[in-house]
């Protein structure tokens, strides 16, 4: 006869005070109450989706800054002004032979198990430990024990989603992509891979133990198997931005405080402005949605060690100590690009990174940044493999394109940096209760 363990679904029989619940992994309790709602599990469209609200509390604590558990559901994706977390894994995804509706099914999937994995629990309702015996587990096991660790699973939908490299319209959607959502063009010194570049679907995984991240697009991933696949990945750490005002500002692999100016969540104006797209733009769907590129910029790293200090700070406009612009005062004040030095020198290099990058330069373009550092060992000349895995998000990649086109042309930075990989996903407006992420693009 087969054997079954109990699942969590399984688990909600009365038991005496201080009985644990068998084969329930431990940081299941967290949510017990609500784990009867969770439904029949991946595959059962009707019930996958319920997931109690009174899952997802959170209290202010973690290591950076972030709180311990992020609700998935909301009128927002998190992961987005969400505090920033420690660690980083991204993944963009290309879409299997699948129609319309099994388009449909993977996205109900993935947000079934990421709403349970963002409160804590496995990415199916049996768990790593639970179900028959002789199948495999519905959830791979390695953040078993682990808390949420403020994880945030946030997705996105890529050009070729609505349109494929041949121009074709897969699964109907192709009068419903946003005028907004265009290929970014190409900038001057950009050496892409296109292994490391586009993709039709992307999920962003953020947490304070790279394990939790790590968990969340194994499982995905493995939940898409046979109708997505694996496009690239990157895994980052050290956050190099901070998104609200009780983060302390980090330093990127250069050595330099990074999103000092950074778009944060408690200036709600300005998130309003630049970063959720309003009704009234090219498509009704994307309501309380964003837009995201990722760009992957190889730093070399060993050029710019052997740089003076007088030049790195020149490079980047801002003292490599404290980070105060170089034309006075503390890391936060107004940069003042008319400061002279006793010569009569720009105080701020013409070229330096500060000045070409700031909204003043740049028709009052503002991104909300939440990039990362990685290090993918050493290339064949013993290099480090190193640099920065920039994410930004904004209303309208045209945010970015404005920037980004200043940056390519005249910053001095690009004699240690090249950009080696790139995307831009349109990001849906958060998932309500009973609903599934992009449920917006396919209704009507």
């Amino acid at each position: 006869m087969t054997r079954h363990r109990p699942a969590e679904a399984d688990l909600a029989a009365p038991l005496a005070a201080g009985e644990p619940r068998p084969g329930l992994p431990r940081r299941g309790l967290l949510g017990l109450a609500g784990a009867g709602v969770i439904g029949a599990g991946v595959g059962i469209a009707g019930d996958r989706i319920a997931v109690a609200q009174s899952l997802f509390t959170q209290s202010p604590t973690g290591s950076s800054g972030a709180a311990p558990s992020y609700p998935f559901y909301g009128s927002h994706q998190a992961g987005i002004v969400t505090a920033a977390q420690d660690r980083l894994h991204f993944a963009s995804f290309d879409v299997s032979d699948i129609d319309r509706a099994g388009l449909i099914e993977l996205l109900q999937d993935w947000t079934a198990a990421a709403a349970r994995m963002t409160a804590g629990h496995g990415a199916g309702p049996d768990g790593p430990v639970g179900g028959v015996l002789d199948a495999p587990p519905d959830d791979t096991g390695e953040a078993l024990d682990l808390p949420p660790s403020a994880l945030t699973i946030t997705f996105g939908f890529g050009p070729t989603l609505f349109r494929d490299a041949s121009g074709a319209d897969r699964f109907g959607i192709a009068a419903r992509r946003p005028a907004e959502l265009t290929d970014l063009p190409h900038f001057a010194g950009d050496a892409l891979d296109a292994g490391q570049s586009g993709g039709d679907l992307c999920i962003q995984a953020c947490s304070d133990d790279p394990q939790v991240a790590f968990h969340a697009i194994r499982n995905l991933s493995r939940i898409a198997f046979g109708r997505a696949s694996l496009r690239w990945s990157q895994l980052g750490f050290g956050r190099t931005s901070s998104t609200t005002r009780g983060q302390v500002t980090p330093r990127n692999l250069f050595g330099f405080k990074d999103g000092t100016a950074n778009v944060k969540a408690e200036d709600t104006a300005q998130v309003d402005d630049h970063v959720w797209v309003p009704g009234g733009d090219s498509q009704a769907w994307m309501t309380g949605g964003s837009y995201l590129v990722a760009r992957k910029i190889r730093m070399t790293i060993e050029t710019w060690d052997r740089a003076s200090l007088r030049e790195q700070e020149r490079v980047i406009g801002r003292d490599k100590g404290a980070g105060a612009p170089l034309s006075g005062g503390t890391e936060f004040s107004t940069v003042d690009f008319t400061a002279t030095t006793p010569d009569g020198a720009p105080a701020i290099d013409e070229a330096a990174h500060v000045r070409l990058a700031h909204p003043d330069q740049n028709g009052g373009a503002l991104l909300l940044r939440r990039g990362y550092n990685f290090v993918d060992g050493n290339d064949d000349l013993g290099r480090l493999n190193a640099g920065l895995f920039f994410i930004c998000y904004q209303r309208d990649p045209a945010q970015f394109v404005a920037v980004q086109s200043s940056l390519a042309g005249h910053d001095a930075l690009n004699e240690y940096i090249r950009h080696v990989g790139s995307a831009v996903f349109a990001v849906p407006p958060g998932v309500r209760s009973g609903g599934y992420v992009g449920q917006t693009l396919f209704a009507g």
